[in-house]
């Protein structure tokens, strides 16, 4: 039996694609690929959805190397895009190998995204990943030259389709004839492309030199700050942040919080005891305790507690601070 892994991101197009080959009675498998930057969630519920298997495949380090430095560069924020796919391609190339398919799928739509999926971006990806002739885009394939297993028969390409542009009244179409009733909106889902998180990692990147994946994930969390001789500070901004940078905080860290007010966690990752006063007067200056009061916050350090008064910090450097 003709055998294809699908690289599927949950979006409506993958779903598409994937329905596109299975309805030629190929037996697909689906892959989705997660770092700290987007999960498998959607990708998992669209697999439920379809009753298809899924593979989930941590691709964190050899993200993270790329992300240092890719190729193509950025997008409008932090996103590298043209880099990305071409490693989620090599690393799909592997599994079809691995488990001897016969070619891979993806849901790419030609000229539905400037950057990524114009005719010159989908050439580069695919030579890239060294699996040029194995990379079959079912909805736009008919635009396409074919690849091995359309040449080969294996594929129907007559089956397939000439979708183009970013239009989606097509694949709505297709969708309900499918009768494929839950899918996410278009786009979404990459941190990467969000431009607040992007301003937190390029000071993260500009500034560390041995980052964690625990460092990459804390970005996603509370209010971030800069300081001049503390550091990063991290502030919570409610209930979810403050138990979100509890969980992450490691006894190298420094940590405050509020004694008689209800007020944020503030996390200085790697910070000693040097930063006590600034992340105190965060903490205060987030916090309830009523304007100009002296305050007492609990600062704890590698395994040791103490307990100082501050005041909270002026508006204006706290704005000053801010990432």
């Amino acid at each position: 039996m003709v055998k294809a892994i699908a690289l599927l991101s949950g979006g409506l197009d993958s779903i598409l694609a994937v329905k596109l080959v299975q309805n030629q009675n190929i037996d697909v498998t689906g892959l989705t690929c997660t770092t700290p930057f987007f999960n498998a969630v959607k990708a998992q519920a669209a697999a439920d959805q379809i009753h298809l298997p899924l593979i989930v495949e941590d691709i964190t380090d050899e993200h993270l190397q790329m992300l240092k430095s890719p190729r193509y560069g950025y997008g409008k924020n932090m996103n590298p895009c043209i880099d990305c796919h071409t490693l989620m391609l090599k690393i799909a190339g592997g599994k079809m190998k691995e488990t001897a398919a016969d070619f891979l799928i993806t849901g790419e739509v030609l000229g539905q995204r400037p950057m990524s999926q114009t005719r010159q971006s989908l050439y580069v990806v695919a030579k890239n990943s060294g699996y040029a002739d194995y990379i079959l885009r079912p909805l736009s394939a008919q635009l396409l030259e074919p690849v091995k297993a359309e040449r080969e028969g294996k594929v129907d390409r007559s089956k397939l389709l000439a979708i183009s542009g970013r239009g989606r009244k097509e694949q709505m179409r297709l969708a309900e004839e499918f009768g494929i009733k839950h899918y996410p909106p278009p786009a979404g889902g990459c941190l990467l492309t969000d431009p607040i998180f992007s301003v937190r990692l390029r000071d993260l990147m500009s500034h560390s030199e041995d980052r964690q994946i625990r460092d990459y994930e804390l970005l996603k969390y509370g209010r971030h700050f800069r300081t001049e001789d503390a550091g990063k500070i991290i502030v919570g901004r409610n209930k979810s942040d403050n138990e979100a940078l509890l969980g992450l905080a490691t006894e190298n860290d420094l940590v405050c919080d509020m004694v008689d007010f209800p007020g944020p966690c503030v996390l200085v990752p790697y910070g000693d005891e040097s930063a006590t006063a600034a992340a105190a007067a965060l903490c205060v200056r987030y916090s309830d305790a009523p304007a100009d009061t002296e305050a007492r916050v609990v600062c704890q350090h590698q395994n040791t507690s103490m307990t100082i008064k501050s005041r909270a910090i002026a508006k204006d450097d706290s704005e000053r601070w801010i990432i």
